[in-house]
């Protein structure tokens, strides 16, 4: 019941305007402003912030990074449940939009855009939540469970962009990390969560791509993609082995995640 409660609490403050206290179905929380920490890799170092250390992640200046600094755990809860996450998200999005808007698109049905599902289309706050917004090893067992659960929120920013290019004929690709073995709980999840229509579902074979890392998977499946005839006219994902590698698409979009990082 613990993570259900966890889940309502923390899919509403996702969803919602945030950055002020609200009381909503009685329930009260608080969303703290950024207050910034000192230190980088459990350590701290003179001149450097927690903010600063975000910034690098995002840059992709620091890499190979297993878990968020300790002392940075607050600061990365207040940013993903204030607003400042959410803006940052409807900023990449809303570029998306504006790219694919003033696209001159050829109509034969092989337009495609490539959307990864975690932390892009679906969001595991509710368990990073639970597990020290990052600053804990990484729990192979206790995150799929949770994903078996099929809770995930929707991220409301992508849903738009989705919706938008559905509108402008551009068919959805979802490519994700998940397990073949999650592709039904996947399915039912992205439903649940208002994503209805797809062109296809790719879902890692561990067998195929045992030992080889997500570039590797990911730029593999989208060159499938074009030999199959498909355009990729944009891929959008929250990690850099999201739109590194080749295949990449006509423009990449990079959505903020400072609770892991996936090489």
């Amino acid at each position: 019941m613990k993570i259900i409660s966890v889940l309502f609490l923390l899919a509403t403050a996702v969803a919602t305007c945030h950055g002020q206290d609200s009381v909503e179905n009685g329930l009260e929380y608080q969303i703290l402003p950024l207050r910034l920490k000192s230190g980088s890799g459990g350590q701290h170092i003179q001149g450097i912030t927690c903010s600063s250390w975000r910034l690098a992640v995002e840059t992709h200046n620091i890499i190979n990074w297993k878990t968020v600094p300790q002392e940075c755990e607050g600061y990365i809860g207040n940013y993903i449940l204030g607003d400042q996450y959410r803006g940052d998200s409807k900023a990449v999005n809303r570029e998306a939009y504006f790219y694919v808007r003033d696209l001159n698109l050829t109509k034969d049905g092989k337009n495609i855009w490539v959307f990864d599902i975690d932390e892009t289309s679906l969001s595991n706050l509710p368990y990073y939540a639970e597990n020290g917004f990052g600053s804990t090893p990484y729990n192979d067992t206790a995150f799929n469970e949770w994903v078996n659960l099929g809770m995930a929120p929707v991220l409301p920013e992508t849903k738009k962009l989705y919706k938008k290019l559905l509108s402008f004929g551009i068919k959805i690709v979802f490519l994700t990390g998940r397990p073949e073995s999650q592709r039904a709980i996947t399915t039912k999840n992205l439903n649940d969560a208002g994503y209805y229509q797809w062109e296809k579902l790719i879902l890692k074979d561990k067998e195929q791509y045992k030992g080889k890392t997500a570039v590797t998977y990911k730029s593999t499946e989208r060159k499938k993609l074009e030999q199959q005839g498909y355009r990729i006219i944009g891929n959008i994902g929250d990690q850099w082995s999201d739109i590194l590698g080749y295949s990449t698409g006509d423009r990449t979009f990079k959505l903020p995640d400072p609770l892991y990082y996936i090489a």
